[in-house]
C-alpha cells in the first residue's frame, strides 16, 4: 500500500466544499493514480474516521498564457469523501 500522506494531497477550501461541510462530506486533491478504495484507507488511516462514500473526478488542466507564451496548468483529480453519521468532524481551521 502506498503512504496515506502520497494520496491525499491537500484539502480543498473552497465555498462550495464549505457547504458541503455541513453534510459531512470533505473535498481533498488526490494523486490522479489513486482510486476510490486507496482514498477511504488513506483518509480512515490519517484522520481516524469512518469514510461512508468516496466520489472522484478529474479536471483537465486549463490553458494559460505569459505574454506570448502558452501553456497548460497540471491535471488534478478531486475526491469528496463522505463520512458516516458516527465519525467525528475533520477541522481544517484550527489554530
Amino acid at each position: 500500500m502506498k503512504d496515506p500522506r502520497d494520496i491525499i494531497k491537500r484539502p480543498v477550501i473552497t465555498e462550495n466544499s464549505a457547504d458541503l461541510m455541513a453534510e459531512k462530506k470533505y473535498t481533498f486533491e488526490v494523486s490522479p493514480k489513486a482510486n476510490k478504495t486507496e482514498i477511504k484507507d488513506a483518509v480512515e488511516l490519517v484522520f481516524g474516521v469512518k469514510v461512508e462514500k468516496v466520489n472522484t473526478m478529474n479536471q483537465k488542466g486549463k490553458f494559460k498564457r505569459m505574454g506570448r507564451y502558452g501553456g497548460y496548468r497540471p491535471n488534478r483529480k478531486k475526491a469528496i469523501v463522505q463520512l458516516s453519521e458516527d465519525s467525528k468532524e475533520l477541522d481544517f481551521f484550527e489554530g
